[in-house]
């Protein structure tokens, strides 16, 4: 049921099942026709405050894109929790309500398989780009298909990012 990194080559993140923080299977087709921003994020990093932002793009922009956060302790050790931590963390100091992913790897032999499709662009089709720190985010359209990779250093309400959501 969940594809391997060779099987996931179909061409849209809609291919892929993931674990939610709490650890249930999330296909990722049941976001069909929004758009998507993919986030790997991390509790104790310089960028952490990225998460309000995120989380106002969420209410502010739900009807067009809904953000997909995905934990990753692979920059400096800056997400070192459990899932119940950092579920409690992002909701108490950030109010965040956009779904939450089980902690993957985002970079390495261990990256997750939605990341290597993400960061591979003979895979996605459009960006070659992996995740160089912490919220680094992916811009999906609403058919699954990868469009743009934002740095860390765009935050969720640049006008760039919205920009991209709003067109």
């Amino acid at each position: 049921m969940n594809p391997s990194a060779e099987t996931a080559a179909a061409g849209t993140v809609y291919d892929f099942t993931v674990k939610s923080i709490d650890g249930k299977d999330v296909k990722l087709s049941q976001y069909k026709g929004k758009k998507l921003l993919i986030v790997n994020t991390a509790s104790e990093c310089g960028y952490t405050p990225q998460y309000k932002e995120l989380e106002e793009l969420s209410k502010k922009y739900g009807d067009k894109v809904t953000v997909l956060g995905f934990p990753a302790n692979n920059f400096g050790g800056q997400e070192p929790g459990s899932e119940k931590e950092i579920a409690t963390f992002c909701e108490k100091n950030y109010g965040v309500t956009f779904p939450l992913f089980s902690k993957i790897s985002v970079k390495g032999d261990d990256m997750a398989p939605l990341y290597k499709f993400l960061s591979d662009k003979s895979k996605n089709g459009a960006v070659s780009e992996a995740p160089s720190w912490n919220f680094c985010k992916y811009l999906v359209d609403e058919n699954g298909h990868v469009v743009k990779f934002y740095p860390s250093k765009v935050t969720p309400l640049s006008a760039e990012l919205v920009g991209d959501i709003t067109k």
